[in-house]
């Protein structure tokens, strides 16, 4: 991080990171102090939904996505829960997790594009490989930045779609665990897809992966569904074959019934949690309802 903090610093006031020919010929186009005025933005934006968020409807409702890179998550979760292109919360209220946002934006703005498939691989590893000895930290300072707005989120109680590969079974096991403990109702949405087919939408996306990824994480996700049917209960899990492309209508009435096989029942179920029901009281009083 302090690696990434000082590359970035330095390139805001020479316009050029040291070693820059180590890092491709790249400039660096991000200054320190605008991550800091991103992350108080958030915190400020955030704190608004924060305020009358347990009205929504979808408090304390947790809905994991789980799928290779290529499977099409996104635009499984927009079409199911009704989210705008461009927007990033649903009707309901739930909100949208997911690094990539964050990832993008300093990708663009350090001047490397979203195009990673066509870096060099040094400048891969170098963006991307934690044990690199020239690693910038690039990576994990957009997951902290997501971490971030999840942690906002989480201490609203607000509805989150938390969109993942679901490579790291434990990972999801104890983020699910640790949403239960403090009221959150959890359902999982396993979208499927072939290894050719999310390799060829792969190619098509803004952000391009290297082959090898998407193959291996492809294996990976595909590895677990069964331990994720078995961790979320079949009423909490539902798997959704993404192979097709259909057109905006077929769409539509796709999502719709998928929507009645069970997600909305999910969302609108009333909440039992004891905890949560006491949460809920406790902001009430404080608000003066």
């Amino acid at each position: 991080m302090l690696k990434l903090k000082n590359l970035l610093f330095e390139s805001s006031i020479t316009g050029q990171t040291q070693g820059s020919e180590e890092l491709g010929g790249y400039k660096g186009f991000f200054k320190l102090s605008e991550m800091e005025k991103y992350k108080k933005w958030i915190k400020k934006t955030l704190r608004v939904e924060l305020v009358e968020g347990y009205k929504d409807p979808g408090i304390f409702k947790a809905v994991f996505l789980a799928g290779g890179p290529g499977s099409g998550k996104t635009y499984i979760a927009k079409g199911l829960f009704g989210i705008p292109d461009k927007v990033n919360v649903s009707h309901t209220g739930m909100k949208m997790v997911n690094s990539d946002k964050e990832l993008k934006y300093l990708l663009n703005k350090f001047g490397f594009g979203t195009n990673l498939d066509a870096l060099p691989d040094e400048v891969f590893s170098n963006l991307t490989n934690p044990k690199d000895p020239k690693y910038s930290g690039l990576r994990n300072f957009a997951k902290d930045l997501t971490a971030e707005r999840r942690r906002l989120y989480q201490n609203g109680r607000l509805g989150m779609i938390v969109d993942g590969t679901g490579d790291d079974f434990q990972k999801i096991a104890g983020e699910k665990a640790e949403l239960e403990a403090i009221g959150y109702q959890t359902y999982m949405i396993f979208v499927n897809t072939t290894l050719e087919v999310a390799l060829e939408r792969n190619e098509k996306r803004d952000r391009v992966l290297p082959q090898k990824i998407v193959s291996d994480s492809h294996k990976s996700v595909n590895r677990n569904i069964g331990a994720f049917q078995g961790l979320f209960g079949s009423s909490n899990f539902m798997v959704v074959d993404n192979n097709d492309t259909i057109d905006e209508e077929k769409a539509k009435k796709r999502f719709k019934m998928l929507v009645k096989q069970g997600l909305s029942k999910f969302v609108k179920a009333p909440i039992t949690s004891k905890k949560a029901q006491s949460w809920i009281r406790k902001q009430k009083i404080l608000r003066g309802k």
